[in-house]
């Protein structure tokens, strides 16, 4: 399977507290959530629609897991919705220690070896495996070579607090530029493919 990640980020690469919805997102007293809601056109949500019903399967990390189950598992009018239909009835996986019980129907808890599992997913066939939000678990796939595309989703603000999707140090990576398109509210959507190191000039 392609595992594709798909994460919405400001312009300093903020990640957290996209929908505002929950304690989670004032954790470390960030106190600037809810910056994604509303933000992009009619397009920009048909395509994020369309992304989660392309979905062959999810994997999520498990604070991302928790939110999504209590926003699109759990409330009857948001599993109608096309986002909330595919989740609901697509398998979904969840990189976790300390779930043991999940509460959403077709979900899988990968357990302590992740690389292993990670890796025989995406061996397992045709298809692909989206991880949304989830940034702690995006950047430990990306440093073990298990992420085929990312999608950004770009907002057009700074926020200048919050955790973000890079960590302040780590692997390098160049990227290839597959797709990019902007809306008409400025939101920037960019699909980026692996490219081994990048390369570095020298005087």
């Amino acid at each position: 399977m392609k595992l594709t990640t798909v994460t919405q980020l400001t312009l300093d690469g903020v990640t957290q507290g996209n929908g505002g919805a929950s304690a989670e997102d004032r954790r470390g007293g960030f106190v600037r959530g809810g910056w994604a809601r509303g933000v992009g056109d009619d397009s920009t949500r048909d395509h994020i629609a369309a992304t989660y019903q392309r979905a062959d399967a999810f994997l999520f990390g498990r604070r991302t897991y928790d939110l999504f189950l209590e926003f699109w598992g759990t409330m009857e009018d948001l599993k109608r919705h096309p986002i909330g239909a595919a989740l609901n009835a697509k398998p979904k996986y969840v990189a976790s220690r300390t779930l043991t019980a999940p509460a959403w129907s077709n979900t899988t808890v990968l357990g302590d070896d992740l690389l292993a599992a990670v890796t025989e997913l995406k061996a397992g066939g045709e298809g692909e495996l989206q991880v949304h939000g989830s940034s702690l678990l995006v950047q430990w796939l990306l440093e073990h070579d298990l992420v085929d595309e990312m999608e950004l989703l770009t907002v057009p603000v700074i926020l200048g607090q919050g955790a973000r999707l890079f960590a302040d140090s780590g692997r390098d990576f160049a990227m290839d530029l597959i797709d990019s398109h902007t809306d008409s509210r400025g939101v920037m959507i960019q699909t980026f493919r692996p490219a081994g190191r990048p390369q570095y000039h020298t005087n």
